[in-house]
């Protein structure tokens, strides 16, 4: 029973910091959208998108197989070969990804970013601590130092709010935005590498298990994919047939119904390390305990505050953004309010498919939804707008 107590703790500590992250969005929300003319919050959102994209791709599965092999790691030695075998792994995939970007950085900004070629050539360096950020962010995941990974998600979150908000008021626009992100995520790498260097040391990994890392991580690679074009690829339609105006019409409301995923995130953040150990030690019992507390936490937030958002959509964009975006942008909100509740049920069964190691069923599934969603939003954001991505 302590145990559990120890377990609901936790979840309320990360769920707490997720909460603050989420009211953190708001906040930046109407500094943003009545700072920036529309079609410059459009690419703003197109940059935080793209960022987004990278890391579930390039890191080959990576930080998810470190949470699964390392939870039960119990010696120095066995920690070291797999943090920085994996970290040795994320620093090639993620250097050459962030070099590609850099190098094309002319036609993806004609193509995606307003043709703004240094606002991307400082996203192509963001990508890469963004990888490394995650690496290391998933090391204290692993080792279930929640108060340290909780505290570093708060800086994460104050010095993003801070210094994009200061560099976009103080006049600097899309590119001061850029720039505020870059120095926020810099100064997590630099901290958190001090800390895990401080605990584990350095070490010249042997590389010994790298191919089973691999063959865990990379079936993940296509529902990463899947995942990211799911949630996010719908920006990238809506920019290509209605312009980055229109994305930032629907992003605001988008944001708004997505934050029922703050009720999720503690668990998909929690239940991989705790789950995996009572599995590898036997305990099927506590696995079912967990899963159905689990379950129980997530419908009773995530109900209510769906209905909620619904029915204030209207009023509480056009006190976040403009009248204009909570007008063109409130129907948005239940859809995407429905949405986080059916994925958050989905985040808590699929943790039994994890546990069986079986990451390619994942995979299929999310490739499934990835090309429904894909075709359906290529077939009705032409024809209804921005309701048709919704």
């Amino acid at each position: 029973m302590q145990e559990y107590h120890q377990f609901a703790r936790r979840i309320g500590l990360i769920g707490a910091t997720n909460l603050l992250i989420s009211l953190s969005g708001l906040i930046l929300l109407p500094i943003l959208t009545k700072t920036l003319p529309i079609e410059d919050y459009g690419t703003y959102v197109q940059i935080t998108v793209t960022i987004g994209l990278f890391p579930g791709v390039v890191m080959l599965g990576l930080p998810y197989t470190m949470v699964r092999f390392l939870a039960a790691a119990k010696s120095r030695e066995e920690i070291q070969e797999g943090y920085y075998s994996i970290a040795g792994i994320t620093i090639l995939s993620a250097g050459l990804a962030s070099i590609a970007l850099f190098l094309l950085a002319e036609p993806i900004a004609v193509a995606l970013f307003d043709g703004r070629t240094t606002v991307t050539r400082i996203l192509a360096l963001v990508v890469f601590l963004e990888c490394m950020n995650l690496l290391q962010y998933n090391y204290f995941r692993t080792f279930q130092q929640i108060k340290r990974y909780s505290s570093l998600l708060f800086l994460k979150t104050c010095l993003q709010l801070i210094s994009v908000a200061a560099l976009v008021l103080a006049g600097y626009g899309i590119f001061g935005a850029a720039v505020g992100l870059l120095v926020t995520n810099l100064v997590l790498f630099l901290v958190m590498g001090i800390l895990i260097v401080s605990e584990i040391g350095v070490a010249i990994p042997g590389f010994r298990n790298l191919r089973e890392y691999l063959s865990f991580g990379i079936p993940t690679v296509p529902g990463n994919l899947s995942s990211w074009v799911v949630n996010s690829s719908d920006r990238y339609v809506i920019a290509l047939f209605l312009g980055n105006a229109y994305v930032g019409y629907y992003s605001p409301g988008y944001s708004l119904g997505h934050i029922i995923n703050m009720f999720i995130a503690p668990l998909s953040f929690m239940l991989p390390a705790v789950l995996s150990k009572h599995y590898d030690d036997g305990n099927l019992k506590d696995v079912k305990t967990v899963l159905s507390y689990s379950m129980k936490y997530f419908l009773a937030l995530a109900i209510p505050s769906a209905v909620g958002l619904s029915l204030l959509s209207r009023p509480l964009l056009t006190i976040l953004s403009t009248p204009e975006i909570a007008e063109q942008g409130y129907l948005i909100t239940p859809f995407m309010a429905l949405s986080g509740l059916l994925f958050g049920l989905y985040a808590i069964i699929a943790q039994i498919l994890v546990l069986e190691k079986k990451t390619g069923i994942t995979g299929t599934i999310w490739i499934v939804a990835a090309v429904l969603n894909l075709g359906l939003n290529i077939i009705f954001v032409p024809r209804i707008g921005i309701m048709g991505a919704a």
